[in-house]
């Protein structure tokens, strides 16, 4: 059975790309040996990751991550049998959402920066949807 999860994080320590790449190496190679598939919008020291595969595998996943000492304050936004991948091209796309345009934040919350804490898991999916339609989301394995 296949699941989704969408989950938000605080990083820990300060946003660095070296942090942020370890951040994303490690999810791609256990990701590739584990049937996992997702993206990772990062920005502001707020991590929004969206994780899909099998139950047990995406359950184990997140376990890892709420015990992860780079991440504070794991929240499940949303979690959902799927009948179907939406992220299948990516055992972790990423996006960085300083580098895009606050428009597209904006469409989803109240202001131009990303706070996953106030908004749906609903609403959350909806923003990662719009950015793979238009193709901000890099990494594709």
């Amino acid at each position: 059975m296949l699941v989704r999860l969408l989950y938000v994080s605080r990083s820990v320590h300060p946003e660095t790309p070296e942090h942020t790449e370890s951040i994303l190496a490690s999810s791609r190679e256990h990701n590739l040996s584990n049937g996992i598939t997702g993206v990772l919008c990062y920005g502001g020291g707020i991590y929004l990751q969206a994780i899909e595969g099998g139950r047990n595998q995406v359950n184990a996943l997140y376990t890892q991550i709420v015990k992860d000492p780079r991440h504070k304050d794991v929240v499940v936004l949303a979690y959902e049998e799927i009948s179907e991948r939406r992220f299948g091209g990516w055992t972790m796309g990423q996006v960085r959402l300083d580098k895009l345009n606050p428009s597209i934040v904006l469409k989803y919350s109240e202001t131009a920066e990303l706070d996953p804490y106030s908004v749906s898991g609903k609403i959350s999916f909806a923003l990662l949807e719009e950015l793979m339609a238009t193709a901000s989301i890099i990494g594709r394995a």
